[in-house]
C-alpha cells in the first residue's frame, strides 16, 4: 500500500510537472537578462538543495527523469544507459552538481574539461547568447580548479549518482603546444588523476578557445598523445577524443586513422565550430563578439554529417557520441541513424531548460516505438 501511495503521488506529480513546463519558457527572457555568467552562478545556485538533500534530489528523480525504459536503454562501452541524452562537457567543469545533474534524467553525464593545472577564465567578456539562433559562443579557455580537486569532488559525490560520469581533459594553458613531451606529460597527469574515477575520459583536443590546441588533431600530434593515454590506461580505461566540427576530409581522415590505429574506445563528434556561416543574427553583432566557439542548432547539420563520416570510416568498432544542435527528440534521432550511440546537449539545456534531457528521452521513446524496433540501439547508423 505504502509503495503503492509513492507510485501515485510520483504520477500525480510528474503529470503537474508536464503541465508546468511552459513556465520556463516565460522565466527565460527574464534569465537572459542576465550576463550569461551570472545566469549559469544562478542555475547552479538552484541546483544546491537537490545536490545535497537526498530527499529532494529523490523527488526530482521521481518527478522529472524518465525512468528505466527499455526502448531507449542501451549498453555502450559495457555501462548501461538508462536514456541515450546526455550532458555534454563544459557545464559542470567542476563536478559540483553531478547529483543534481543526473537527477533531472540525463542518462550520462560529462564533467570538465579539467586541466593538471587550476586556471581561471580568459579574459571577460567570454560567453555570449545569439537569440535569434537559439546558440552560444564562448572563449572560456577551459577554467576549473584542477584535475586534482575535481577528481576529488566526484569521487565523494559518485555515490549519489545513478548515471555514467565521463571526465574532459584538456592542456592547461602556459603549456606551449609546440613542446609536443610537454603537452603529453601536461595530458598524463590530468589523466592519471581521473581515471579512477571517471566511467569514461574524453580527451579534448579541439576547443578553439585555447591557443593552438586544434594542431593536436594533427596526425603527428594525435598519436604521441592517444597513444601515451592509451598505454597509461592499460586497456582498462574507456577513451574517447573529442573533434572539431571544422576539419576538413583529409584532416578528419588522418584524426580517424589515429583512433583506428590507437584502438580508442570512441569518438566525440563534435565540438563547438569557428564557423560563422548561415546566422540569423545580425552580422554586426557576430563581428562585434569576436573570436570562440559557436554552439547550437547552427551546429546540427554539421554535426550530424561528421557523426556519419566517422561511423562510415570506422564502423561498429568504436563508440559515437554526437554533439550539436540538439533540443528535441528528432534531434537525437538524426544523430542516432547517422550513427550516434549516444547524444549531448548543452546549448539545447540553457535554451530548453530543466526539463528538456527527461522530455527529449520520453519524445525519443515514443519515436522508437514508431520505428516497430525494440531498442534505439537498433537504429543506430541505420540512416534517415
Amino acid at each position: 500500500m505504502k509503495a503503492s501511495r509513492r507510485d501515485s503521488f510520483a504520477s500525480r506529480t510528474a503529470r503537474r510537472y508536464q503541465t508546468t513546463q511552459p513556465m520556463y519558457a516565460s522565466i527565460r527572457p527574464l534569465l537572459f537578462l542576465l550576463p550569461p555568467g551570472a545566469a549559469h552562478a544562478l542555475a547552479f545556485a538552484g541546483l544546491a538543495p537537490a545536490e545535497y538533500v537526498a530527499p529532494l534530489r529523490a523527488l526530482l528523480r521521481a518527478v522529472m527523469a524518465p525512468g528505466d525504459d527499455a526502448r531507449i536503454a542501451s549498453t555502450v562501452m559495457g555501462l548501461r544507459f538508462r536514456s541515450p541524452v546526455g550532458l555534454a562537457g563544459g557545464f559542470d567543469k567542476d563536478a559540483r552538481r553531478v547529483r543534481a545533474l543526473a537527477a533531472l534524467g540525463f542518462g550520462h553525464l560529462e564533467v570538465g574539461t579539467v586541466t593538471a593545472r587550476e586556471q581561471a577564465a580568459n579574459p571577460a567578456p567570454n560567453m555570449f547568447r545569439l537569440p535569434a539562433d537559439r546558440a552560444l559562443v564562448n572563449r572560456l579557455g577551459f577554467p576549473n580548479e584542477g584535475a586534482a580537486r575535481v577528481a576529488a569532488r566526484l569521487r565523494s559525490a559518485k555515490s549519489g549518482v545513478d548515471v555514467p560520469v565521463g571526465v574532459s581533459i584538456g592542456k592547461s594553458r602556459p603549456v606551449a603546444v609546440d613542446d609536443l613531451e610537454a603537452v603529453v606529460a601536461d595530458y598524463t597527469t590530468s589523466f592519471d588523476l581521473v581515471k579512477d574515477v571517471a566511467d569514461f575520459v574524453v580527451v579534448n583536443v579541439s576547443s578553439p578557445n585555447t591557443a593552438g590546441l586544434r594542431a593536436m588533431q594533427g596526425r603527428a600530434h594525435a598519436l604521441a598523445l592517444l597513444s601515451a593515454l592509451a598505454t597509461r590506461g592499460g586497456g582498462s580505461c574507456r577513451l574517447l577524443v573529442k573533434m572539431a566540427p571544422d576539419l576538413d576530409d583529409a584532416q578528419l581522415e588522418d584524426l580517424l586513422s589515429v583512433v583506428e590505429e590507437v584502438g580508442l574506445t570512441g569518438v566525440v563528434a563534435t565540438n563547438t565550430t569557428i564557423s560563422r556561416s548561415g546566422l540569423a543574427t545580425d552580422a554586426r553583432q557576430v563581428e562585434a563578439i569576436g573570436p570562440g566557439g559557436l554552439s547550437g542548432p547552427p551546429l546540427r547539420a554539421r554535426a550530424v554529417a561528421v557523426v556519419g563520416r566517422v561511423r562510415a570510416r570506422l564502423g561498429r568498432k568504436v563508440v559515437v557520441v554526437g554533439v550539436g544542435g540538439v533540443e528535441r527528440a528528432e534531434h537525437a534521432m538524426a544523430l542516432v541513424r547517422a550513427g550516434a550511440d549516444l547524444v549531448q546537449l548543452y546549448t539545447g539545456f540553457v535554451y530548453e531548460g530543466p526539463g528538456a534531457p527527461a522530455r527529449i528521452a520520453r519524445e525519443l521513446a515514443r519515436l522508437v516505438e514508431r520505428e516497430r524496433v525494440a531498442s534505439i540501439a537498433d537504429l543506430v547508423g541505420v540512416g534517415g
